[in-house]
């Protein structure tokens, strides 16, 4: 389990780009506070790092 990463999602979507909005929904989040736990990569972080204003990373 030391290779997963818990990502909530704490701003909602509206307003923002679509792009962002499909990021989000490729990370497994849907509505604001779920929280989706997911492999440790350089993908993953890079989708992290795309929306960081729209999620957070919880441990």
């Amino acid at each position: 389990m030391s290779n997963t990463i818990k990502v909530q999602l704490v701003k909602g979507l509206i307003g923002t780009r679509q792009d962002h909005r499909a990021t989000v929904r490729g990370l497994g989040l849907r509505r604001v506070n779920s929280v989706s736990v997911l492999e440790d990569t350089p993908s993953v972080r890079g989708m992290i790092n795309k929306v960081s204003y729209l999620v957070k990373v919880v441990s």
